[in-house]
């Protein structure tokens, strides 16, 4: 009797234990899809003769600007164009998300920068650098619209040059950061303008500014640089 009733308690034993085992379908938990990633790659030519650029930033976001002709500079901008440093303006509050070269961009050169978004609704890109041979002169681009970039669609952009306002183009030994004469960078101090306009241009020891620490090779034209945004997904 013991041996006719064992192997169906075995067998059934068995199958319970299996049961216990398996996972219901609603059991499961629904996978969270990945966040959609949008991404732009930002190619940079500096166009000029003897202007390095400072390191290139690039800020995504969807309000806002980051300088407007004829109104006064942030302090952001005002530490950018007479530095370089272009950490206060990608930790504005507008930013979304924003990438920076560690590198200044010298004449003639190309680079190549990645920034990603994960949204694309009126998203905006702005760019900024400063021409380091010069007391406040900077370049970039101000909240250009690239939320209409089909997948593998480019936008050709170039930039000018503007003055920050915020020192004044002496030229003078001391006040120029770049390499033309090593000078201080960031000053708190406003003694120009006081607001942002084009760029007027180098004068230098050439054209009669005796105190000038910079010659006519440090001269620019329009444009300073030439910008391709293609959107890669």
């Amino acid at each position: 009797m013991f041996k006719k009733l064992f192997l169906p308690l075995l067998l059934a034993g068995l199958y319970g234990c299996g049961s216990d085992n398996n996972t219901r379908v609603d059991d499961m938990e629904t996978p969270v899809p990945a966040a959609m990633v949008y991404s732009f790659s930002v190619s940079i030519t500096n166009l000029t003769h003897a202007q390095p650029l400072s390191p290139i930033g690039i800020a995504l976001h969807q309000d806002g600007a980051f300088w407007e002709i004829g109104s006064p500079a942030s302090e952001a901008l005002e530490q950018m164009a007479e530095s370089g440093d272009n950490s206060a303006l990608l930790a504005q509050e507008i930013v979304m998300t924003s990438t920076s070269d560690s590198m200044p961009l010298p004449p003639g050169n190309t680079i190549d920068l990645m920034v990603d978004s994960e949204q694309l609704n009126n998203i905006k890109l702005s760019l900024f650098t400063m021409m380091v041979n010069t007391n406040d002169g900077f370049s970039g681009l101000n909240a250009i619209d690239v939320s209409q970039l089909a997948v593998g669609e480019a936008l050709n952009v170039n930039t000018m040059a503007y003055d920050a306002g915020t020192e004044a183009n002496s030229e003078s030994s001391g006040t120029i950061p770049g390499p033309a004469d090593g000078g201080e960078g960031f000053n708190s101090e406003r003694n120009d303008s006081q607001i942002v306009s084009a760029h007027s241009g180098v004068v230098g020891q050439d054209d009669g500014l005796t105190q000038s620490v910079l010659n006519g090779n440090h001269k620019f034209d329009n444009p300073i640089m030439t910008i391709t945004i293609t959107r890669m997904q």
